[in-house]
């Protein structure tokens, strides 16, 4: 059975007190799985359009595989597994429990087909309920598991649409996702010139240190020194990249770092992944255009940025005299007096690599492959998107890939270390 950390790290609301609560939570988190799978068909939800991304059936079915073997499985006397094969197709890197189907293969899943994927998922909820309604030690020991569970449903749904969009994307007719008109994922725009935000450094306090839920990877809260710096008050626009773009960036090697250029030269990059450029035959107009999950619109000169690599992110800095936070600088900097576009427009990339605060100790048990053992390689991406669930991420959240990633919801914020402009 797995084992799960000790409130000592963390806290938790009590589960004799949050039964209800919780038991809602659930409903509503596994329903706005369904509710963004909606707009797609059997077909779209079977496609891996890359080995980084995922069908939306595999994870429609994967985050049941998680509360099946995470929570339901050590914690619910007599439960039965819906198809005892699942375990095997669903499992994602969790080497404790067991082998699993080749991840660069997922879109090969044909079957089990949708209706049985959304059978297992009801199969899973029913049971998960019966635990949460148990007055016993079961639900003693499942409820933190349970919340881990929801959180990283919220991943995933995050990575519904973001893998989604990249299908659709390496479709010829670059279809949308939802009508313009629909309600959707809206990026506010820059409300007026960036300026800079003096930071004074000195020890700060970085980390999750209060109530409710975190990862490991948030934890312990520990004190770090920071040199006095600066920070923008806004993300970096769309239209400021663009001038990125016409000023030669893509073109320039001393811009950039050696890793970034050799992948600039290999995947042929000349703008951020979904930008669609004004001689290209598929750009309706003869200006910028932007793919996204409303289909082709016109860029929005005043939007953030974004599905930009770590590369990309630190060649623009170069050039625009700045580079960019470090992931403690812009935790430092969350509540800044006049900070703007903190969480929910872009991921933001940090200059720092993801790497375990001091005394770091990951749970116990099959969930102690959740964070820990990707340490390695990675950055640091701080603040949440328009696609993060809301209320998901803190100012202590640590989203982390690797440096030539681009097809998330991920742009940039400029640092400068502290002097004259």
């Amino acid at each position: 059975m797995p084992a799960f950390p000790s409130s000592s790290a963390r806290s938790y609301l009590p589960a004799t007190s949050c039964r209800t609560d919780l038991g809602l939570r659930y409903a509503q988190v596994r329903a706005h799985s369904l509710a963004l799978a909606e707009p797609l068909s059997a077909e779209d939800q079977c496609v891996q359009s890359m080995p980084d991304a995922s069908p939306t059936k595999w994870h429609l079915a994967h985050t049941s595989w998680f509360f099946e073997a995470v929570v339901l499985a050590p914690n619910l006397p007599g439960y039965q597994p819906f198809d005892p094969r699942f375990s095997h197709l669903f499992n994602s890197y969790y080497e404790s429990l067991g082998p699993r189907h080749p991840r660069p293969q997922r879109g090969l899943l044909t079957r089990p087909d949708l209706p049985e994927v959304l059978a297992y998922r009801a199969h899973v909820d029913s049971a998960i309920q019966r635990l949460i309604g148990d007055a016993g030690e079961a639900w003693e020991a499942a409820a933190p598991l349970v919340e881990l569970g929801l959180n990283h449903e919220e991943q995933h749904q995050e990575l519904i649409l973001t893998d989604v969009l990249h299908a659709l994307s390496c479709n010829p007719l670059l279809p949308a996702y939802q009508p313009a008109h629909a309600p959707g994922l809206r990026l506010a725009t820059a409300a007026s010139a960036s300026r800079w935000i003096d930071m004074p450094g000195g020890t700060v306090e970085v980390g999750h240190g209060g109530e409710g839920f975190a990862f490991d990877n948030e934890t312990p809260r520990h004190p770090v020194l920071l040199a006095p710096y600066r920070i923008a008050d806004r993300l970096v626009t769309c239209g400021e990249y663009a001038q990125f773009i016409a000023d030669g960036g893509y073109e320039r090697p001393a811009l950039w770092l050696s890793d970034g250029w050799a992948a600039v030269q290999a995947g042929g990059w000349q703008a951020p992944l979904y930008w669609i450029s004004p001689n290209d035959p598929r750009a309706p107009a003869a200006h910028w255009q932007v793919f996204g999950l409303h289909g082709v619109r016109p860029m929005d000169p005043a939007g953030p940025v974004s599905q930009l690599s770590f590369y990309e992110a630190a060649a623009y800095a170069e050039w625009a005299g700045g580079r960019l936070p470090t992931e403690f600088e812009w935790e430092a900097a969350v509540h800044a007096p006049g900070i703007t576009q903190m969480a929910g427009h872009v991921w933001q990339w940090t200059r720092s690599s993801y790497d375990p605060y001091p005394g770091f100790r990951p749970w116990a048990g099959a969930v102690a492959e959740y964070n820990g053992k990707f340490m390695v390689g990675q950055i640091v991406l701080r603040g949440g998107s328009a696609a993060t669930p809301a209320g998901h991420t803190r100012p202590s959240y640590r989203n982390f890939f690797p440096p030539a990633a681009r097809w998330q919801f991920s742009g940039l914020r400029l640092a400068r270390d502290a002097g004259p402009c």
